[in-house]
């Protein structure tokens, strides 16, 4: 899988500092909750899957300390490049592919990765053997399917035009493997795959600069291909963006839902 073939929301495309600050200032404040509550602290070894942005790994890194090491991977670490020093190391690596890049791990996280990784299996199962005994795990995803809507209050045509490319949206992700029902199944694998102490919760953000600033970001990168499978018309895009833009649409994300436990 390369990064433009395998995840239909490239790293390299403009738009996707816009949606890695967006997800940041959605999410980070529910993982950063998660990841105190799991006890990363000086001295710990920390894996990030799939890091895309900065963000996350910069906390990581704050927490461990230079006597620690946070190891951030994904397909393209073109965004990572800030976050490149002491204790961070940044690497090239394919989660569903690939070995785990080092083993007697702390704590691993992924955030919104598994979800379009073709191979999750193995990817859950990679991300389980790098950890020492008593390492935790913490895998935060998506759930499209429990909530598809991006406009759950449909309550005129702008409305309905948003839900409509939302579902082009879901299809296309789906035409690339995607699960798009993943986020609910996340306590049972982590139970089957031998983890103890799971539990789960869930995030369904509504109605934030945060969730305005997403959906535009991910129309835009996405535009191309919905035009090219028919799922919508460049105008209808236009029109959407420009009712996004006006701040009047209460717009949702899918709810994200977080699970974790530790490796006996």
């Amino acid at each position: 899988m390369t990064p433009s073939d395998g995840y239909l929301l490239d790293n390299r495309q403009d738009e996707a500092g816009r949606r890695f600050d967006a997800f940041a200032a959605l999410f980070d404040p529910t993982t950063f909750r998660h990841l105190e509550a799991l006890g990363v602290g000086p001295g710990r070894r920390c894996w990030e899957v799939g890091a895309g942005g900065t963000s996350v790994v910069s906390w990581l890194a704050e927490r461990v300390g230079r006597a620690g090491q946070v190891v951030a991977t994904d397909i393209d670490t073109t965004r990572l490049a800030p976050a490149a020093r002491p204790p961070v190391k940044v690497r090239v690596h394919d989660v569903g592919a690939e070995e785990p890049p080092g083993e007697g791990f702390d704590l691993v996280h992924a955030r919104l990765v598994l979800v379009h990784v073709p191979d999750r299996d193995r990817a859950l199962r990679s991300m389980i053997r790098s950890l020492r005994p008593g390492g935790r795990l913490l895998i935060e995803d998506a759930d499209p399917a429990l909530q598809p809507l991006i406009c759950p209050d449909e309550s005129g045509p702008e409305q309905r035009l948003a839900n409509r490319l939302r579902h082009g949206f879901r299809e296309l992700l789906a035409g690339r493997g995607a699960d798009l029902s993943y986020g609910r199944k996340l306590p049972r694998l982590l139970r089957e795959a031998g983890l103890h102490g799971v539990a789960a919760d869930a995030y369904f953000p509504m109605t934030s600069p945060a969730c305005t600033a997403l959906e535009a970001a991910t129309v835009r990168q996405i535009r191309d291909r919905l035009v090219a499978a028919g799922l919508a018309t460049d105008a209808e895009i236009d029109r959407h963006l420009a009712n996004v833009e006006s701040g009047a649409m209460d717009l949702a994300t899918a709810p994200m839902i977080s699970a974790w436990g530790y490796k006996p």
